[in-house]
């Protein structure tokens, strides 16, 4: 069994920057993509950001140049830095991963909330 466990959500003004962190334990094969999703009141889960296992990474059109993603591969753990937060990034954010055998999985979300 695997987890994914987020943390670095919180409340931030406008213009401001937060680091979320996800990092998968349990029993773990090898992780293909590792990704960053999000979800807005009243709107569907879209995808943010996404990393392979060999640093490729993709990201959705309202966040490039905002947002990088990362991960360290060593410790199962991908990274999202954002900075210059918008009161539209306000969302859950979650964390996937790909491992293999078992297929996507997802982590409990974090909260993310930019208003002044």
């Amino acid at each position: 069994q695997v987890r994914l466990v987020e943390s670095g959500g919180g409340l931030v003004q406008p213009g401001g920057s937060l680091r979320l962190s996800c990092a998968a334990s349990g029993t773990i094969f090898s992780i293909n993509d590792m990704g960053w999703h999000r979800q807005a009141p009243g709107k569907e889960r879209e995808l943010v950001a996404i990393i392979s296992s060999g640093g490729s990474t993709n990201y959705v059109d309202s966040v490039k140049g905002r947002f990088t993603i990362s991960r360290v591969s060593a410790s199962n753990t991908v990274y999202l830095q954002m900075n210059s937060l918008k009161p539209e990034d306000t969302a859950v954010y979650y964390c996937s991963a790909v491992f293999v055998v078992i297929g996507r999985q997802w982590g409990q979300g974090t909260q993310v909330t930019v208003s002044s």
